[in-house]
């Protein structure tokens, strides 16, 4: 069985690290060690999870170095004080190129979920997305809240479901085309702000060295 490679470390605080979580990695320990448990072996310490990411997503994780600092980021995840921005890639034209995306969500086929017309406790989902080739649209995304599948669902919404994630329609590919690109949060009156570029395989290269990906670079910037 081969060895997992190391995972990569963004940052190393007192009270946390921000590590990057490979695409196709289950975040807890299933058929083998999860992401959790690797970082734990890798760096020698307990940690805790403080927010997830599915099997298929790839980048930014925050993970907490006491119980004390997880409480601290339940508070700040739980008053949506935490801001997560995304990055994916679709090949169908979508129904708009961006906005909003609201609704609740309930459980579909084969372990899925739709997005509904009501909104008793909706997901809550913003984005801007460019044509980055043909047959080609980048998106950037910020979830305003914390549902499961939330923006595989919500690209899907728009009929734009994401590359390679065959559970919500995408075209099969290599991975599933989204990426947890950047954090922003205050620490101890401190602010912090992570960048994580996905790995540049030819598809993900194509967006980064797109001539508009640069105003999304700093992306807490952007028309929130």
């Amino acid at each position: 069985m081969n060895k997992p490679l190391p995972l990569t470390v963004i940052t190393e605080h007192n009270d946390f690290y921000i590590i990057e979580k490979p695409a196709g990695l289950n975040f807890h320990s299933e058929e083998g060690p999860g992401f959790v448990v690797l970082a734990e072996q890798q760096l020698g310490e307990k940690l805790f999870a403080v927010h997830r990411l599915d099997k298929v997503t790839s980048g930014l994780i925050i993970l907490a170095r006491s119980s004390q600092a997880a409480a601290q980021f339940t508070r700040l995840f739980t008053a949506h004080e935490v801001d997560k921005f995304y990055l994916a890639l679709s090949d169908v034209k979508p129904k708009k190129k961006q906005g909003w995306i609201k609704g609740d969500m309930a459980k579909s086929r084969r372990s899925s979920f739709k997005l509904l017309k009501t909104h008793t406790n909706p997901a809550i989902t913003r984005f801007y997305s460019f044509s980055v080739a043909a047959n080609l649209r980048g998106y950037i995304l910020k979830p305003y809240s914390g549902k499961t599948h939330q923006l595989r669902v919500a690209l899907k919404s728009i009929a734009a479901p994401i590359l390679g994630d065959a559970l919500y329609g995408g075209t099969e590919c290599q991975r599933t085309y989204l990426h947890a690109y950047a954090l922003c949060f205050t620490w101890q009156n401190e602010r912090f702000k992570f960048i994580c570029e996905p790995n540049s395989d030819a598809l993900y290269g194509q967006l980064i060295k797109h001539d508009n990906f640069h105003t999304w670079q700093q992306p807490w910037n952007l028309d929130w």
